[in-house]
């Protein structure tokens, strides 16, 4: 098929990579602008603004789709269909209109729970069993469409947000290239009216752990939080990462470091932090930072 491909993250590569090894002819990349970033906070290209690149295809990077400008452009591209994979920008309906069959999404959940933002890190931050990929006929809505496929993938004590980026990634790519195939055989199902819930944009703050919750609440933002936006806690002066943890038994304080291995109280239960990173050092696990670093049992942390 003749597409445009619409994404920006390392999640939306995958896919593009997929499109192009199935034999799609991807006309043009749309993606969001180059952003600063690293120290020096100089612009970078995107994930996928790059990739784009480095395959000779033309990418356009419009603030805004809603000028007739930019729909009678996207219009003459003469689109079988364009994919639509955390692209970053709301499409009018006259984009949704223009290419023959339509725009489809690939959104990284079993909707209609978790419409937006960020449904990778907000199924674990919840503790679902299960999450997955939709392949979704888009409409005007936010994640509102008729879904075409849909594939689940279960959600462990071992899973973080990296390993199920990675796993929902592979996943879509492959559900993506099987709904373009199958496109017009396969039926369009109305999302159901109950159990909508949405994934609301990652912010910050929301990486402070927070001790008087519990234990299994903490965990998970662990592994929601990582690497984005970063999950931390206070010792003393010093702002202490936390990269991994996991749950064990201890009462005590909120906060309060229970034995010599970083063993902390929670609003219930305790939390046993595993690997850790200190302002402007590397990743190391715990017993390598104490022997350096003293947390001794007893102290409290903010």
């Amino acid at each position: 098929m003749r597409l445009a491909f619409m994404g920006t993250p390392d999640f939306s590569v995958a896919i593009l990579s997929a499109l192009l090894d199935a034999g799609h002819d991807v006309v043009c990349v749309y993606a969001q602008p180059p952003r600063p970033a690293g120290r020096g906070h100089k612009e970078q290209l995107t994930p996928v603004h790059a990739f784009a690149a480095q395959h000779g295809i033309e990418v356009r990077i419009p603030k805004s789709l809603k000028s007739e400008a930019e729909q009678q452009a996207f219009r003459a591209l003469d689109l079988d269909a364009a994919v639509v994979a955390a692209y970053g920008l709301i499409l009018p309906q006259a984009i949704l209109d223009a290419p023959r069959r339509g725009c489809l999404n690939v959104h990284a959940s079993l909707l209609p729970r978790w419409r937006g933002a960020a449904p990778i890190q907000r199924a674990i931050l919840a503790g679902d069993a299960e999450t997955g990929v939709t392949i979704m006929q888009m409409d005007a809505g936010l994640d509102t469409g008729a879904m075409l496929l849909v594939e689940s993938l279960p959600i462990t004590a071992d899973t973080n947000a990296a390993s199920l980026h990675d796993a929902l990634a592979v996943l879509g790519a492959r559900l993506i290239v099987d709904a373009l195939a199958r496109h017009d055989a396969l039926p369009r199902v109305k999302q159901p009216e109950d159990g909508v819930t949405y994934a609301h944009k990652l912010a910050k703050d929301e990486g402070r752990l927070d001790w008087n919750r519990p234990a299994v609440e903490l965990e998970r933002q662990v592994r929601g939080l990582t690497p984005w936006p970063g999950v931390w806690c206070q010792v003393g002066e010093e702002r202490l990462k936390v990269l991994a943890a996991g749950l064990a038994e201890g009462a005590g304080a909120p906060g309060t470091v229970l034995d010599d291995s970083l063993l902390v109280a929670c609003g219930s239960g305790a939390l046993r932090l595993l690997r850790v990173q200190r302002a402007g050092k590397g990743p190391m696990e715990a017993a390598d930072l104490l022997r350096g670093f003293a947390i001794p049992r007893g102290s409290i942390l903010a």
